[in-house]
């Protein structure tokens, strides 16, 4: 699993110790991109459409596919621009006119809609993110859970093998799902919590080291840890 760290992150001299990570750099908020570019071993560019839905803002669809044209290249990916809380079909038509490469692109399954429809996505899109909505909101609670075994059972069923992202997802590292990359902004939020200051490059360190099985082992089937 890549471990995708969030950003802003601040100050600059504690963001120059965490050169050669990877990075998920957001549309809405992108003033670490060009240290990014020159110091990142990978970036996930997101399209920052949930930041702009829980501030009640509209997603500049056209200004982020224009802002990614010159950053979208080599091992960098981008994220579709999705529908926060829409439909299939609301999906579907907003995705229309993405104009970069398959390889470069992610397409975003909202774990509240069909199973079908992940299933269309993971037989299009090499690269496929999951993002908690609905019921699933809440990253590893029970019906999350739930709702992610019968995910990746589908997914294993089909063979597609894709690359499948866990948007909000670092605490998944160690667990059951094969997620191929995940990302958090939890260490640009939390290194300077008062009275718990931690070191951001040790919090990168021990996330980077934990990693993931490379299949899905459903625990209703008798396999490995919850």
């Amino acid at each position: 699993m890549l471990h995708y760290h969030g950003t802003p992150l601040t100050p600059r001299s504690e963001l120059e110790k965490l050169a050669g990570k990877n990075f998920c750099v957001s549309f809405a908020a992108p003033q670490d991109a060009s240290w990014c570019i020159k110091n990142a071993q990978s970036i996930m560019w997101d399209n920052g459409a949930f930041s702009s839905f829980t501030k009640g803002k509209p997603f500049d669809k056209q200004g982020y596919i224009n802002w990614l044209d010159d950053k979208l290249y080599g091992a960098n990916w981008a994220v579709i621009p999705d529908v926060i809380d829409g439909s299939v079909e609301d999906q579907r038509n907003y995705m229309r006119g993405w104009p970069y490469p398959l390889h470069l692109s992610c397409a975003v399954w909202h774990m509240a809609l069909p199973l079908s429809w992940l299933e269309e996505l993971v037989n299009t899109y090499p690269r496929v993110a999951f993002g908690s909505s609905g019921e699933y909101w809440k990253v590893h609670d029970k019906s999350w859970q739930r709702r992610a075994d019968e995910a990746w059972e589908l997914i294993t069923k089909t063979n597609t093998r894709p690359w499948v992202h866990m948007m909000r997802g670092l605490k998944l590292s160690g667990k059951r799902w094969p997620f191929a990359s995940t990302d958090s902004t939890n260490v640009a939020r939390n290194f300077k919590n008062k009275g718990r200051e931690k070191c951001p490059k040790e919090m990168c360190d021990r996330i980077d080291a934990i990693q993931v099985p490379l299949n899905f082992l459903n625990p209703d089937k008798g396999t490995q840890e919850q």
